[in-house]
């Protein structure tokens, strides 16, 4: 067993013995649907029943991976020859991203909504992305919060990047927990009907509660702080390094639609950021072959080190 995963369960059994002592479990179980869900993943969820954790939860553990090519908004149109070639330097290097694990069918974008698959981003975000990516030698936080080693981010976390695409969830009672093999963080998400510590309160990831309706985990998260970027990945195109405010609201919807698949839909509603809520889905795929390793982030962060003693060379360039 890998140290991440021994830490991994460590911090799983002491909630559980927590929760164990003090959780009503008959808030666990599955309630009435108190709003609707996107209709496509409402449909599939009709065909599949899953199975059951001992507190009565539908069943939604193991490990899942979201490798996927596909676009995350739909591409604008480009000259013939540009068509289909890869963005110099982007992506990982070969020995990072070879695998032979289930790759998800390539779909337009993983944009669903607006139709058009491109997200309404407000002009000043855009310009605020444009600013830090000609600034990153000047300071830190001019870099997203993956490539500085403090997250990957909510909702960020669940689009795919080129390599480490992998989740476990594990269910406990009051509690749905999920490990992320990119830099190996843990999310926890009570389920058991607490409410939030406050307005004041307020996190890189946001603070999560979440509910079952019917056979879907719902996770809505509030209590963002602004320091944050929506998406952190390059494979997110333009998307990623704009802002996130502290109005920002997310709801996911985890619906496992058969023994192999998992719906994911995610809403994200920033009227700071954003002209209108938008919508992305993609599917998660089984894999308990797939063996998820600790991410080191800051051991073999050389990203900041060098852009930042660059910099530092230019200033004093500058000088002279």
């Amino acid at each position: 067993m890998t140290a991440y995963r021994r830490a991994t369960l460590s911090l799983v059994t002491m909630l559980a013995l927590v929760a164990l002592a003090t959780a009503d479990l008959s808030a666990q179980t599955p309630g009435t649907p108190r709003q609707p869900a996107a209709a496509a993943t409402a449909a599939a969820a009709n065909t599949w029943t899953p199975g059951r954790t001992p507190d009565g939860q539908p069943d939604i553990q193991g490990i899942w991976l979201n490798f996927d090519s596909t676009p995350f908004e739909t591409p604008l149109a480009q000259p013939a020859a540009a068509r289909g070639q890869a963005a110099p330097g982007v992506g990982p290097a070969s020995e990072f991203a070879d695998h032979n694990h289930t790759i998800s069918k390539r779909r337009p974008s993983m944009v669903i909504d607006p139709p058009d698959g491109r997200v309404p981003v407000m002009k000043w975000a855009e310009d605020k992305r444009d600013y830090d990516l000609e600034h990153i030698p000047d300071a830190p936080e001019h870099e997203t919060p993956w490539v500085r080693c403090i997250t990957r981010g909510h909702p960020a976390g669940m689009f795919p990047a080129g390599y480490n695409n992998a989740y476990e969830i594990i269910q406990i009672p009051g509690f749905v927990v999920i490990a992320f093999e990119m830099i190996h963080e843990t999310r926890i998400i009570p389920i058991d009907g607490r409410p939030r510590l406050g307005e004041a309160i307020r996190h890189w990831n946001g603070e999560p509660r979440g509910r079952w309706e019917g056979n879907t985990l719902v996770i809505e998260t509030t209590n963002y702080n602004n320091k944050g970027s929506i998406a952190t990945s390059a494979a997110t195109g333009r998307m990623r390094g704009i802002p996130q405010s502290d109005s920002m609201r997310v709801v996911e919807r985890f619906t496992r639609i058969d023994d192999k698949t998992i719906n994911y839909v995610v809403t994200i509603e920033d009227p700071k950021v954003y002209a209108k809520p938008w919508t992305v889905a993609l599917p998660l795929n089984r894999d308990d072959t797939y063996q998820m390793f600790e991410y080191s982030c800051h051991e073999g962060n050389l990203a900041m080190p060098n852009a930042l003693s660059y910099g530092r060379v230019r200033d004093g360039q500058a000088k002279r």
